[in-house]
């Protein structure tokens, strides 16, 4: 295989040609995720921002002050919470959001301020418990 530095004498054009010649004959572009498949996107409109949103998606980075991304995270906490088997799972749950809550509070350095209380371990488990008896209903 050839250095990776372009020689003086030979043209960029070339040079990356040949690269890129190396690497297929070396099975570099073999196997590649999301062979066959269509561009996501293809077909929507220009956004000059798509690499910035493409890489809050895929690095799960919420785009939102934490004041309110706190509320967000209430929100998913809490239907989650109805979904678990534990009283001591609960309380744990609850625990953690509410720790979360707390330094919400304490880093609202941009955006509005956090006005999410932490939430009541006791009521969030009767709620729970009400829950588990009548599943159907909505929290």
């Amino acid at each position: 295989m050839a250095s990776h530095r372009k020689p003086p004498d030979q043209s960029w054009e070339s040079f990356v040609e040949e690269r890129i010649r190396e690497a297929q004959e070396a099975g570099e572009f073999d196997n590649l995720p999301g062979f066959g498949r269509p561009l996501p996107s293809l077909d929507q409109e220009l956004d000059e921002n798509w690499w910035i949103r493409e890489k809050l998606r895929r690095e799960n980075i919420s785009a939102l002050p934490p004041g309110l991304a706190i509320r967000v995270e209430v929100h998913h906490t809490m239907d989650r919470i109805m979904r678990l088997s534990s009283e001591h799972a609960v309380r744990k749950t609850v625990e953690e959001l509410n720790e979360k809550i707390r330094q919400a509070h304490y880093s609202s350095y941009w955006g509005p301020p956090s006005t999410t209380l932490p939430l009541d371990v006791d009521e969030v488990v009767a709620q729970w418990r009400q829950r588990q008896v009548t599943p159907d209903s909505r929290f």
